[in-house]
């Protein structure tokens, strides 16, 4: 079924000699991976390449065959040309990091439109922005509203604890798997704030890995085979 679908670049994998395999998350389709045949064979073909940066937004014309684990892309166009996410190198450390827990976190192959929606707005947000230290903490925060795990704020208001097992504010420690203090006060402001108002948070950048720490150890206890990204320490040191 020949279809065109717009799609962000998860990862991709060099295949054999000359091939490429690259996993997407489509707008119509979900997660979904794609074989480039001889792609690296000659200078010519080398030029589809250069698509494939993560996190990159395209628009692809596909044979698309839905019990076929791997499919073809008979065409390639940018869907939005990035002007500084693939150029400054802090913008690239958070990419980078950002691709790899995507390309753990997606894993259905159905169709979202409100997710693709976010995943496109806020990268357009990244890619435009000059104050974004602690846009990748409101980035995966946000994003669990749309992997499920969303926290409960219920009781946030008078709550000294986050469970992060439960996913939910506690008025008392009933877990290993608790946040308090300075990182329980940057979850809550964090859960009330939009990316346009994120300047207005100030933390050094100890305090800001010790949350995306504690982030991370809640996408592992929610999503069954989630593991550390290993661009992790690439992110903590361009931001410190």
């Amino acid at each position: 079924m020949l279809t065109t679908t717009n799609a962000i670049v998860l990862s991709k994998l060099r295949f054999k000699d000359n091939d490429l395999i690259v996993k997407c998350y489509t707008q119509k389709q979900g997660v979904v991976s794609y074989l480039l045949k001889g792609v690296f064979a000659s200078k010519k073909s080398n030029k589809k390449v250069i698509y494939f940066q993560p996190l990159s937004q395209l628009q692809l014309n596909t044979d698309y065959k839905p019990k076929r684990s791997l499919q073809y892309i008979k065409d390639i166009k940018t869907d939005f040309l990035y002007v500084s996410l693939h150029t400054n190198i802090l913008k690239s450390a958070i990419v980078m990091f950002l691709s790899e827990v995507l390309a753990q976190a997606l894993q259905e192959e159905e169709q979202n439109d409100a997710l693709y929606s976010y995943l496109q707005t806020t990268l357009l947000w990244l890619d435009a922005n000059d104050s974004f230290s602690n846009f990748h903490l409101l980035f995966l925060l946000e994003l669990t509203k749309y992997l499920g795990f969303y926290p409960d704020q219920t009781q946030i208001k008078n709550a000294s604890y986050f469970n992060l097992l439960d996913g939910e504010f506690q008025n008392e420690s009933t877990s290993k798997y608790i946040i308090s203090g300075e990182n329980l006060t940057l979850l809550k402001q964090l859960l009330g704030i939009t990316f346009d108002d994120l300047h207005s948070i100030k933390i050094n950048a100890k305090q800001r890995q010790s949350f995306l720490a504690l982030i991370l150890v809640y996408f592992e206890l929610h999503l069954g085979n989630f593991k550390k990204p290993k661009s992790l320490q690439i992110l903590n040191d361009v931001f410190n």
